[in-house]
C-alpha cells in the first residue's frame, strides 16, 4: 500500500469503543498514520459531548457499546456532514438502521491496511 500523504489522513479523530485494549490499538495504528489528535471515549454521552466541545474531523464507532448501540452519535455525526466509519466485531447479522445501511463498516479485529483505506477515503 502507498503510505498515505498527510492531507489524506484527518487531523483529529473519535474513537467510540468500550473496550480499552482495541481503543488504544486503534489510538496507536492511528497516530502512526499520521493523525495528529486521537480522542477515545466509551459511551454514547461522552461522545456527544466529545463532538459538542470539538467536532472530529473522522470517528470510528463501535456499534455495540455496554448496554447501548452507537446510532445516536452516527446522528449526530451525520447532521454535521463528519465522516464516519462503523467498527463492529459482529457480521453482517449486526443491525444497522436503514439510514446507515451505505456507510461503511470495518470488521474487527480488522487489518492496518484496511483502516488506513477508511482514514483515506472517508476522512482526507
Amino acid at each position: 500500500m502507498i503510505p498515505a500523504s498527510p492531507a489524506d489522513i484527518p487531523a483529529d479523530v473519535l474513537i467510540v469503543e468500550d473496550d480499552p485494549i482495541i481503543a488504544i490499538d486503534f489510538e496507536d495504528r492511528l497516530l502512526g498514520f499520521g493523525v495528529s489528535s486521537v480522542r477515545t471515549v466509551g459511551s454514547v454521552a461522552q461522545a456527544l459531548d466529545a463532538i459538542a466541545r470539538r467536532a472530529p474531523d473522522f470517528a470510528l464507532l463501535d456499534v455495540e457499546l455496554i448496554r447501548e448501540k452507537s446510532f445516536a452519535i452516527a446522528e449526530r455525526l451525520a447532521a454535521l456532514e463528519i465522516p464516519f466509519v462503523f467498527v463492529t466485531g459482529y457480521g453482517a447479522e449486526t443491525s444497522i438502521p436503514a439510514q446507515f445501511a451505505a456507510r461503511p463498516r470495518l470488521q474487527k479485529p480488522c487489518s492496518s491496511d484496511a483502516l488506513e483505506a477508511a482514514l483515506q477515503a472517508h476522512g482526507g
